[in-house]
């Protein structure tokens, strides 16, 4: 049996069914709207008393950058537009405050929902996860205890929360199973954090495992067996074994250089969504940060956020960081990721249409600040910028004409900026692919953003289930236009990027070596197993295949070829 594998390892233990109790909420008309508003507020006390219980006992298990997931949800559960929307509601139609809370809740969790971006989209549990707690809280439902569980324990959950995670004993959890989640959900990036195996959208979990059934599972492979013979537990022993010799190899890692055997250097960077997740990158031996998602500043707020918020999280980020780059994405809002407080028009094709470097160039006010935030950073460590989805030479000379603007007033206000501070593109559109050569005569690097670059090569969107087998980065012609960008970066002299999901691909990578590829950032937690395949690939080994692999005519013959190599 199969489902998706979210955090490695192999685990042989017993079932634990930790099932939550359904939360049923009732509409009710109620006549003492004040008096449900009170009842609001006393809920969000208690819970407010409980994540920082919560915040206090992370800080000792998992340390203050991991222990950050309870602040934020402490952020959710003060935020006023959400306050706002569930007051609003119990006044407007005289319900009680658990309907008004639920219909809130919705509303903003399927915001995030319709996200295309994993990592975006799974920060929807958060929201869940503080609201659930505070339904429980008015409806007094007393969760299970998970610290009373036996030694060598698979929880078998519909899903499980950050507080699910710090409240149970950990040395007598083997492993986790869940009907829901996936690579990027919280219940995945906690199990990696406390390298516990875990398997994630198993539909029918219930329905295959009893409490007390002998489950082993491969959370490398999502694999899992119920109730395993003497031969299959035989199986799983010798995977753990070797899992553990290939832990040690990987930890080996830390501290050596990202060169190939031929002296091919390659930068390691990792892919974070906030400040805190820099902790990751540097337990992980990151050589920096690839790709700064900013739109977290953005979002679950009821305005921009001001200059001074962004150049205080660009500063702490850059002061983290120290020599190491840091690479900041400008705002990729649009599309699939929506600002309420922007009012933006509903499209009949979002990913086509007013999107990331489109949307900021039109609301030049909001990007200027962004900019500037920025460049004050700049003078506090190796702080580098890039533009998403530029599709056009105009709108990249546009948004260095603005850029140049701001250097001059940071100069008249005597504000320190670091003047060379390297300007980039991520390359996403195959027009920019296409025209690589006169787009590096413009910038400093490319980064390629293999993600819509796939979607908008192949007319692919990978969140449609119907069609999503065809969404393949494997595919010639996908390889052929990173091959071409590659080329014509480096025949203009500028260096060249990756942090796409496919930056991370184990098969790739030395294919990624062989067509000259300068830096890959991907998930902090792959750092070490790219650098062991960059260190045991030579460049001018895999060089020689390339013509070939570019001529192949599918993506299962190029993922054939480089199995072979």
């Amino acid at each position: 049996m199969n489902g998706l594998g979210t955090s490695p390892g192999i685990a042989i233990g017993k079932a634990f069914i930790y099932e939550t109790p359904e939360i049923i909420v009732e509409k009710i008309h109620i006549l003492d709207i004040d008096y449900e508003i009170a009842r609001l507020d006393s809920a969000i006390e208690e819970v407010k008393k409980d994540i920082q219980k919560l915040y206090d006992l992370s800080l000792d298990s998992i340390g203050e950058s991991d222990a950050e997931i309870f602040n934020a949800h402490l952020m959710i559960l003060e935020d006023p537009e959400l306050y706002s929307a569930v007051t609003k509601m119990i006044k407007d139609n005289q319900v009680n405050c658990e309907w008004a809370l639920k219909k809130s809740a919705e509303y903003f969790i399927s915001l995030f929902e319709g996200i295309e971006d994993e990592y975006l989209k799974a920060r929807a549990s958060d929201i869940k996860d503080v609201t659930d707690s505070l339904m429980r809280c008015l409806l007094d439902i007393k969760p299970l205890d998970l610290s009373q569980i036996d030694k060598d324990s698979i929880i078998i959950a519909q899903d499980l929360t950050p507080r699910d995670t710090i409240k149970m004993n950990r040395d007598k959890v083997s492993g986790f199973i869940t009907k829901l989640g996936g690579k990027t959900s919280h219940t995945a990036i906690m199990a990696r954090l406390f390298e516990i195996p875990a398997i994630a959208g198993v539909k029918d979990i219930f329905e295959l495992v009893k409490n007390g059934d002998i489950v082993a599972m491969d959370g490398e492979n999502g694999e899992f067996l119920i109730n395993p013979n003497k031969e299959e537990i035989q199986i799983f022993e010798k995977k753990l074994a070797l899992r553990d010799v290939e832990k040690e190899k990987l930890l080996s890692m830390k501290g050596k250089p990202s060169i190939s055997q031929d002296g091919h250097k390659v930068q390691l960077a990792g892919n974070i969504g906030s400040v805190n997740e820099i902790n990751h990158v540097l337990i992980y031996d990151g050589e920096g940060v690839g790709l700064f998602r900013t739109e977290f500043l953005f979002m679950d707020k009821d305005s921009c956020p001001s200059e001074e918020d962004q150049f205080l999280a660009y500063k702490e980020a850059a002061e983290k960081l120290g020599n190491r780059p840091l690479i900041i994405r400008t705002l990729d809002i649009g599309g699939d990721k929506d600002l309420f407080y922007l009012n933006l028009p509903k499209e009949l094709n979002p990913f086509l249409g007013y999107r990331a470097i489109r949307l900021c160039l039109d609301q030049e006010d909001m990007f200027k600040i962004q900019l500037k935030a920025i460049l004050r950073a700049s003078s506090y460590g190796n702080v580098k910028v890039m533009f998403p989805m530029i599709s056009s030479i105009k709108e990249l000379r546009d948004t260095k004409s603005l850029i140049n603007g701001i250097r001059e007033e940071l100069r008249k206000d005597n504000i320190p900026f670091n003047d060379d501070m390297e300007i980039g593109i991520m390359v996403e559109v195959p027009a920019v692919a296409i025209q690589s050569r006169k787009f590096a005569k413009e910038v400093d690097f490319f980064s390629i953003g293999t993600n819509d670059l796939i979607q908008y090569t192949l007319a692919v969107d990978r969140g449609n289930h119907h069609i999503s087998e065809l969404y393949n980065h494997y595919h010639p012609a996908v390889l052929n236009l990173i091959n071409t960008t590659i080329e014509n970066a480096h025949k203009e002299g500028i260096w060249v990027g990756m942090c796409g999901e496919a930056a991370g691909d184990e098969k790739l990578i030395p294919l990624l070596l062989g067509m000259g590829i300068d830096e890959l950032s991907m998930s902090p937690s792959s750092i070490l197993r790219a650098r062991y395949i960059v260190r045991n690939t030579s460049k001018e080994e895999v060089y020689p295949h390339l013509d070939t692999i570019l001529n192949l005519a599918t993506a299962e013959e190029v993922e054939e070829y480089l199995e072979g190599i």
